[in-house]
């Protein structure tokens, strides 16, 4: 079955999977996004409201059950949503999880206000980069395992034409290098492994609410971090608004590893 799309993003009729047709019975069942790399996001609402992501089969850049695992560990020190259940069939894989109070930062409410929201956004990195416990996270996501992932990309045959604006200037075997000499880490932390303004819910008062998406979550400089999640509030606020995420996490910007770290997203 299709449906029109009531959210920003997908922005058209959405093809519904088998798979989550099934888990969602009689509930309505509405498409709330739709990731870069076809990922889809359904909202189910019935006596309580869940949420589906379903990715197709053979999309090994999203690992659904890796990501239940993630979130059942962090569950224990940070807001996350609480995983119900998660499968594949020959179609695509799913993970279902509960509701969690909150607004994606990307939400009409905070598009209006993106200076409460970019504050938001620092203070709720900050509370999970002080939270989560380094020592017992048994995830990684080190330069050294992200580098293998580019390397990949470049056999693929992406390269420059495929990196935001800021870096498509560059030669392809110099940026490799570039990622190659990373800077000293400043800050040991479990990092998200994916910032982006729409993986941070906030209260309707601007106060961090939750953080979703965590299948890159691991183990990496805080940088790794900072910078995408800084970087981001211009694809979706607009320009300044990193200044203001800086100082709500409570730290100076490092211009060396914004870039380092936003090459190596772009790349990775």
């Amino acid at each position: 079955m299709s449906l029109p799309v009531i959210a920003e993003i997908p922005t058209g009729p959405v093809d519904v999977p088998e798979a989550v047709a099934a888990l969602a019975g009689g509930d309505t069942v509405t498409p709330v996004w739709r990731n870069e790399l076809g990922g889809l996001t359904f909202r189910l609402a019935g006596d309580a409201v869940r949420y589906v992501k379903w990715v197709a089969a053979g999309t090994p850049e999203i690992d659904l059950a890796g990501e239940a695992e993630r979130l059942a560990w962090a569950s224990r020190w940070v807001p996350v949503p609480r995983v119900i259940e998660h499968g594949a069939d020959d179609d695509g894989a799913w993970l279902v999880t509960a509701e969690i109070p909150g607004r994606s930062a990307v939400d009409p409410r905070w598009k209006a206000e993106p200076e409460r929201a970019a504050a938001g956004i620092g203070r709720g990195l900050r509370l999970l980069h002080d939270s989560l416990p380094v020592d017992r996270c048994p995830f990684d996501w080190s330069v050294e395992r992200r580098l293998v992932r580019a390397d990949e990309r470049i056999a693929d045959g992406e390269g420059p034409g495929d990196w935001s604006p800021e870096y498509r200037h560059l030669d392809l075997a110099k940026a490799r290098a570039r990622i190659g000499e990373p800077p000293e880490i400043d800050r040991l932390v479990v990092c998200h492994g994916d910032t982006c303004v729409p993986n941070t819910l906030l209260h309707d008062d601007g106060g961090f609410a939750a953080h979703v998406d965590l299948g890159s979550l691991g183990t990496a400089d805080r940088w790794a971090d900072l910078a995408v999640a800084a970087w981001s509030t211009e694809w979706d606020y607009g320009p300044g608004y990193d200044r203001v995420l800086y100082e709500a996490y409570g730290v100076a910007p490092d211009p060396e590893r914004i870039d380092y770290y936003r090459l190596l997203w772009d790349m990775a």
